[in-house]
């Protein structure tokens, strides 16, 4: 920053002294008319002791003295030599007028006072001491000349001390009072292009917030700037960007929250006017960048509302905080078919084991319920037929087994394949043994490509018919049923279980 403030101000002085070198250019060529001017002096008895060749000589040295300094200029724009040479210029007119006894002492002083123009302590103090010089030179030379023509001192010396004494008070009063001049000025010019500097990077810093602000506000459906400072709200999407207040003693919900329940979910919309009450945002987003919820819209689907800190203070409270919306149904969706596609059994789209275990650890949370019954179905026959008829034929049993179970299963719970031909469903119902009788019935309506039918074993186990009982030792008595209709199945059919 400090190098951005210094180049700023050294870039500033630098314009400035190509204008003082203008405009002291144009003062030259002005001095033109001093021979003329001077001439009209001697006419009218004002110059007595000038002639008109000093009048002609100073015309022609201000032209000279002008026209190089304009080429200095155009070769050299921003060289301080420019000013030195302009400065020096005058010095060398002043000498000029004096020697040749056209007296105008005041000017001697204009030079210093000039050099403050430039702000440059180089150029100030060149034009101080080049001019205080050439006067104590200027006033040795005319000192014979001011005693011939009559007066209180009749040597040279006497006069020239007595003069040049008087000048050099005076430049130590000029020294003085214009180098503190030229520092104050100097100084104030800093502290302004410093405070400039912190200006434009405070404006910059606002173009930027504002600009990521339209960038938000394309990306977003809504995007809201709410000031707990002045308790304001300010939608950025709007063309017309207007602040409206809040009143924090009445108000619970922001405008725009306030039109978007509207169109929130029933069952969430308690949810939703929690995480929008703006009387507890500041305090829940305290030392946090942004906090976040998603919500239903009847509408267009799932939609993400967010509250990011812009600006807090050091103690991490936010004083302005951006409020979004943003929907988010496709991402959802992606999101659901990804979890479906974890929990779901490839072969035969019900559910997996790993859904399985974790609907299990919910009961173990939850506790059973009294209607909880857990089947347990086994394919029979699976291993005669891979071998006989090959695994495309097996393969058909395990998916028939599967369509049969979710028919019968539909929303009365969930099935699961958890091994090669194991399923397993969970269950909530008054009447278990209905149910696998149902399940009986619709294998005996099942037809396939490879094979004309479909057996299963199917066990459970209710929870009311046990106290005290722990889902595991629900699915182990259920595993215990379904072994024992596998073993009926075999036993009735006369089939070789070993075989089978």
């Amino acid at each position: 920053m400090s190098d951005m403030i210094t180049h700023d101000y050294d870039e500033f002085i630098i314009r400035n002294r190509v204008r003082v070198n203008k405009y002291l250019n144009i003062a030259l060529w002005c001095f033109v008319l001093t021979g003329p001017a001077i001439a009209f002096g001697i006419k009218g008895g004002v110059f007595n002791d000038a002639t008109y060749r000093t009048c002609f000589y100073i015309s022609i040295l201000v032209i000279a003295l002008a026209t190089i300094h304009l080429l200095l200029m155009k070769r050299r724009a921003k060289s301080y030599i420019n000013g030195v040479f302009a400065l020096t210029a005058l010095d060398i007119l002043l000498v000029y007028m004096s020697y040749s006894h056209v007296h105008i002492f005041l000017t001697w002083f204009l030079v210093p006072i000039l050099s403050l123009l430039f702000c440059d302590k180089r150029v100030y103090f060149y034009g101080l001491i080049t001019n205080y010089i050439l006067m104590v030179a200027t006033t040795w030379l005319i000192a014979p000349y001011e005693v011939a023509l009559g007066g209180e001192y009749t040597e040279a010396l006497p006069y020239f001390l007595n003069a040049i004494g008087g000048y050099t008070i005076e430049t130590l009063v000029l020294f003085a009072a214009s180098y503190f001049l030229g520092k104050l000025t100097m100084d104030y010019y800093r502290e302004l292009f410093e405070q400039y500097s912190v200006i434009k990077e405070n404006k910059n810093l606002v173009e930027e917030k504002m600009e990521i602000l339209d960038s938000m506000a394309e990306i977003y459906d809504n995007v809201n700037l709410v000031n707990f400072v002045d308790n304001t709200e300010m939608s950025i999407r709007k063309s017309t960007q207007q602040k409206i207040g809040i009143d924090m003693t009445t108000q619970t919900h922001t405008a725009m929250n306030q039109r978007l329940k509207d169109r929130v979910a029933k069952e969430q919309l308690d949810d939703f006017m929690k995480f929008t009450n703006i009387k507890t945002v500041r305090a829940r987003l305290s030392q946090k960048k942004l906090i976040s919820a998603d919500f239903m819209d009847v509408v267009d689907g799932w939609f993400r509302a967010q509250y990011i800190t812009v600006d807090s203070t050091l103690d991490g409270i936010p004083n302005t905080v951006i409020y979004t919306t943003q929907n988010v149904d496709e991402e959802k969706r992606r999101e659901e078919h990804l979890i479906r596609i974890s929990l779901t059994d490839e072969m035969t789209r019900l559910y997996n084991r790993r859904c399985y275990d974790e609907d299990l650890n919910e009961i173990r949370r939850n506790g059973l319920g009294e209607n909880l019954v857990l089947f347990s179905v086994d394919v029979n026959g699976l291993k005669k037929v891979n071998d006989t008829k090959g695994h495309a034929a097996g393969d058909e049993l395990i998916k028939g087994a599967a369509d049969c179970l979710a028919f019968v299963v539909g929303n009365k719970g969930k099935a699961y394949r958890t091994g090669g031909d194991e399923f397993i469903a969970i269950i909530r119902v008054d009447n278990p043994e209905a149910m696998r009788q149902e399940i009986l019935e619709k294998t005996k309506e099942w037809k396939g490509l490879y094979n004309d039918k479909i057996t299963m074993s199917v066990g459970y186990a209710a929870a009311k018919d046990y106290q005290d009982v722990s889902v595991e030792d629900l699915e182990r008595y259920a595993d215990e049923d379904m072994y024992k209709e596998k073993a009926r199945y075999y036993q009735e059919t006369g089939i070789d279980r070993r075989k089978s």
